[in-house]
């Protein structure tokens, strides 16, 4: 399901979902690691942003 470009709130602004492209393509880019490295941390970290963030961090040294 798309999301609702008019609900501008920010309740999920602390999760990553792995199922929207543009998700995991900014934060990929943000973090310089690859899209399918942000699937791998999702699938083994879950979505919380800031666990994504410190697991990212280890992955670029």
């Amino acid at each position: 399901m798309a999301d609702n470009k008019s609900k501008r709130d920010f309740r999920d602004r602390d999760r990553v979902s792995g199922d929207e492209d543009y998700e995991v393509r900014y934060f990929a880019k943000q973090h310089r690691i690859t899209p399918e490295q942000v699937r791998e941390l999702i699938d083994t970290h879950g979505a919380n942003r800031k666990t994504l963030e410190r697991e990212a961090r280890k992955l670029r040294g």
